[in-house]
């Protein structure tokens, strides 16, 4: 007799223990769910931004005209490429230098140079 008394206690203790569980699962769902929504919310704002910076690079983008007499069409030069340019020069490098490692040609950086009063 005492064996059906311990396994009915068991058995309520088992179904009383799956409620509390239960209810802890669906907080953990909640939870979930929640850091799920945040997530996604600061990626979209990244995304944006991320945009927006990526326009105003793309404005500060401007054409360097050539001096050549061939009716080439000049690619525009950026301004960080503009401003590499400049910090090479006054570091002393040659305009063959600055070519190279600004992956320009020679006239281009020399005529960048020229737009910003640097050389004659």
């Amino acid at each position: 007799m005492d064996i059906p008394i311990i396994l009915l206690i068991i058995g309520l203790i088992s179904i009383f223990a799956s409620f509390i569980i239960g209810k802890s699962s669906s907080d953990h769902a909640e939870e979930l769910e929640k850091v799920s929504i945040s997530l996604h919310q600061e990626t979209n704002g990244i995304k944006k931004r991320l945009k927006a910076v990526e326009e105003e690079l793309m404005i500060g983008a401007g054409s360097i005209p050539s001096k050549n007499k061939t009716k080439k069409q000049t690619k525009p030069v950026h301004e960080i490429i503009v401003n590499q340019i400049l910090s090479l020069h006054a570091q002393g490098y040659s305009v063959k230098d600055i070519a190279k490692r600004s992956s320009l040609t020679s006239e281009d950086v020399i005529s960048v140079l020229q737009l910003k009063g640097v050389i004659v």
